[in-house]
């Protein structure tokens, strides 16, 4: 069985305030095409379709449109929320459009109901496990504690249950999470659980494929797990790194094969350093013009409306920074400080500052649980 496996879209998206509606128009219109011309038999979506529980009309519409796109096309569609989607708004009328070949998993309740699509070599269960919020799902899920690892454990054994009941069977789980030891970026959103964000791959012990979403980098974690990463650079820390999706063909034995293809960019990020001077007249940078940029000035002072000279070549940056050619050894900006940190990290550490004494264990735990009360709150809020 063919399978495209791509997540991550995140309808409604903008980049430094700049509309991505164009872009994933784009790569909507690719994907529709890779679908007619691969013989692919299913689209598998791994979370985050919007960006953001209520996403604006445009993102709904273009949403609309391949949906009834890949229903024309008569190939089924197995998708899942993620930690960005509300479940149940996208979930709405998931039943119904079942009918269309449109297989959308939102509950945690559905976690061990597969969509069942059969090839030549018999039939292949497809199972989602939407983006589980620990402190919401861990009871209903009959997990061991509100953790990461113990909420996707416990969803892993009911498909495995599942599975085992299904002799002859291949399997593919769609998951949306952060696998231990996985490459990040900028652009994906905190999911920490407990202070631990992460769960290992061996929770995923018995599907013969993994088709993983959340994290942006388009990386392989094992031969049978993969993330296919967003199909749109969505910060600037992902413009070093292609983007793509994992074209999977699932063999009658349940090995695995799988194909990078690329996605379309309609405007590369590019992230150039220099002085003023240097960058308005250096030829080297005409290959820049008509990029989407983010621009570090090494000037010792700030030039005079640097921003407005700078688009006069470069009418497309986005990011103007001021990084001086000398760093002193000592950098103490607050973007230093705070840069790849969590947010428990960062207010323990404001807390030390503040009473200037080092956070106690039990200090530590109530800043912790804290932060999980709030993240909770807002994740039923985008629940309901």
């Amino acid at each position: 069985m063919r399978i495209l496996h791509t997540s991550d879209w995140h309808l409604g998206r903008s980049l430094h305030r700049e509309s991505l509606i164009k872009a994933q128009r784009a790569f909507l219109e690719a994907l529709a095409d890779l679908v007619r011309t691969k013989n692919i038999e299913v689209v598998a979506v791994a979370g985050d379709v919007f960006d953001r529980a209520i996403p604006p009309l445009d993102a709904i519409d273009l949403f609309t449109w391949v949906l009834e796109e890949l229903a024309g096309l008569g190939v089924p569609l197995i998708m899942i929320s993620g930690n960005h989607d509300s479940p149940r708004r996208l979930g709405v009328n998931a039943r119904l459009i079942e009918r269309a070949g449109i297989h959308l998993r939102t509950d945690p309740s559905d976690c061990a109901r597969p969509a069942v699509v059969e090839d030549e070599h018999g039939p292949v269960a497809f199972y989602g496990l939407p983006y589980f919020e620990p402190a919401l799902v861990h009871v209903s899920l009959g997990a061991e504690a509100a953790s990461h690892q113990a909420v996707l454990t416990a969803a892993m054994d009911r498909v495995r249950a599942d599975l085992a009941a299904r002799p002859g069977t291949r399997s593919v789980v769609l998951a949306h999470a952060f696998v231990t030891d996985a490459k990040t970026s900028d652009s994906e959103r905190d999911i920490s659980a407990g202070g631990v964000p992460s769960v290992p791959a061996a929770v995923f012990t018995g599907a013969d494929y993994v088709a993983l979403g959340h994290l942006h980098r388009c990386q392989t974690i094992s031969d049978r797990i993969r993330y296919s990463g967003s199909p749109i650079a969505y910060s600037f820390s992902e413009a070093p790194y292609d983007k793509a999706m994992w074209l999977v063909d699932l063999g009658a034995d349940g090995g695995v094969t799988a194909e990078k293809i690329p996605c379309p960019v309609t405007r590369p990020l590019h992230h150039i350093t220099g002085n003023l001077k240097d960058l308005l007249k250096d030829p080297d940078h005409t290959r820049f013009e008509q990029c989407w940029l983010h621009v570090s000035l090494t000037d010792p002072d700030r030039p005079y409306m640097a921003m407005e000279q700078l688009r006069q070549r470069f009418p497309h940056i986005l990011k103007l920074t001021f990084t001086a050619e000398e760093q002193p050894a000592d950098d103490t900006t607050f973007r230093s400080r705070v840069e790849g940190r969590t947010d428990h990290e960062i207010a323990v550490d404001f807390l030390s500052y503040v009473t200037h004494s080092h956070a106690t264990d039990t200090e530590q735990q109530l800043l912790l649980q804290g932060l999980e009360e709030v993240r909770t709150a807002a994740a039923e809020r985008e629940a309901s």
